[in-house]
């Protein structure tokens, strides 16, 4: 079954946010824990409380399209969370501190939705995004500039010092 759903180049968009996910935690591990499970409110949470959500869009589907994908990324805030798997914590807003938005652009041949090095990432604190439900990647980029899968602990460790009260509103 994993064969299936990972064994190829090109990853459907129910799965390819784990595929992300994963390849974010390799560069961000092991000083965030992966946490993202289902309902979960965010992917990944550091020691101090800090929260992180990973949001992905892919240019080419595994399913044929004769053109890429327009790419967008859920942003919305919600009535609350799940804590745990199994408490709701009613609470609007958005339940992580910062997002980072993995877009993977590629939309010829050499497309691999499993190739770290063909994803770029934008981190933004939560507090900077627009109170929208989705955000294109045009607007994202007026935000914040492009990481590669290298540089991402970096710029995550940079902004993440940035927020100076691990509390979401």
């Amino acid at each position: 079954m994993s064969q299936a759903a990972f064994g190829k180049p090109l990853i459907t968009n129910i799965l390819r946010g784990h595929v992300a996910e994963a390849i974010i935690a390799l560069a961000l591990e092991p000083e965030w824990a992966w946490c993202s499970a289902d309902y979960a409110g965010w992917d990944f949470e550091r020691s101090d409380g800090l929260r992180l959500e990973v949001k992905q869009s892919a240019a080419r589907q595994s399913w044929g399209t004769d053109k890429p994908s327009k790419p967008s990324f859920d942003v919305a805030a919600r009535t609350g969370y799940w804590e745990g798997g199994t408490k709701w914590i009613e609470k609007p807003g958005r339940a992580a501190h910062l997002y980072i938005l993995a877009h993977h652009g590629i939309y010829d041949d050499s497309a691999d939705h499993r190739n770290p090095s063909q994803w770029e990432f934008f981190v933004v604190p939560s507090g900077s995004l627009p109170d929208i439900k989705r955000i294109s990647l045009k607007t994202v980029q007026g935000l914040t500039s492009a990481v590669t899968i290298a540089e991402l602990p970096k710029v995550v460790g940079e902004i993440a010092e940035g927020i100076t009260h691990p509390t979401v509103g």
